[in-house]
């Protein structure tokens, strides 16, 4: 199961590679056509894709760093490095939010006299093609994988799928005499960044203070009562590492049972969670009813 966990991690590593030579070429891509079409939604969008580099290099470092054994100082491992990772990709991004739409708001003031080239716009559509088949393939590997921060970049990717729509959208109509649209475009892109940021940073923080997916739990609590010889859960607790789940479950057995058969219904609940709900770890105490 640890194997499996560590292979998982590499895995993880070649969508975090995907994320950053795709954010490099069409970084450069929009922010050359934007400066030269005169496109200011066009650059912001550029700039949001140059920042989620730093973004991904954050997710990508921290999947390294999960990989690590144990050591004396942590003794249960590194795995929520990648946690930490999807949390200082959201500061990023957040950052980036803000300056775009601060950015944005003052050339609505003081530059919507002239309507950016079309080639802006179809240059927001093709990067908007391109993402959203690198969001494919981070979401399904983040599925298979379990991956908090590989979900993270793809979460990314789909917002940057959608900011480039929008790109697309303000430049045609700019071209209707609605040059304001063009700005006023890169506002909802810089919104559309912090809301992101924020939906990672709520999702990150919540793992890493110990929160839990409540109906997850009702399942394995389910799982356990079904185990022959288990009289009753008494409690149950579980947490992340990561990408792993460890629980920590008190079930109630028979008092007439001798310390070797509530071992083996011990062993019986640790072997269903693991096996029917992936579970990386569990520590069952027994308890007599």
């Amino acid at each position: 199961m640890e194997e499996q966990a560590y292979l998982d991690l590499k895995r993880g590593e070649r969508g975090a590679f995907i994320s950053i030579i795709a954010y490099l070429c069409l970084s450069s891509l929009k922010i050359i056509v934007g400066f030269f079409a005169g496109s200011e939604a066009l650059k912001a969008d550029g700039l949001n894709n140059a920042t989620d580099i730093v973004a991904s290099v954050a997710v990508l470092i921290g999947l390294k760093l999960s990989q690590r054994p144990p050591d004396d100082d942590h003794p249960y491992g590194h795995w929520k490095a990648e946690t930490v990772a999807s949390m200082v990709a959201s500061f990023i991004m957040m950052g980036v939010g803000i300056q775009v739409s601060y950015q944005a708001i003052t050339s609505v003031f003081n530059r919507i006299e002239e309507s950016p080239d079309l080639i802006a716009g179809w240059t927001g559509l093709f990067c908007a093609l391109v993402m959203f088949f690198v969001y494919r393939y981070n979401k399904k590997l983040a599925n298979e994988i379990n991956s908090q921060s590989v979900m993270a970049a793809a979460k990314d990717n789909l917002s940057d799928a959608w900011v480039s729509v929008g790109t697309f959208i303000g430049i045609v109509g700019a071209q209707f005499g609605l040059p304001w649209l063009d700005p006023i475009t890169a506002i909802i892109v810089g919104l559309i960044i912090c809301k992101t940021a924020w939906e990672i940073f709520r999702d990150a923080s919540h793992h890493l203070t110990d929160g839990f997916d409540q109906k997850e739990l009702e399942a394995y609590k389910t799982t356990i009562t079904n185990c022959y010889g288990v009289k009753g859960v008494k409690d149950i607790k579980a947490r992340n590492y990561g990408n792993n789940v460890v629980v920590d479950v008190v079930i109630l057995v028979n008092s007439q049972l001798d310390v070797k058969n509530a071992h083996d219904i011990a062993s019986m609940v640790e072997d269903k969670l693991i096996k029917e709900h992936s579970v990386y770890d569990v520590i069952v105490h027994v308890e007599p009813n």
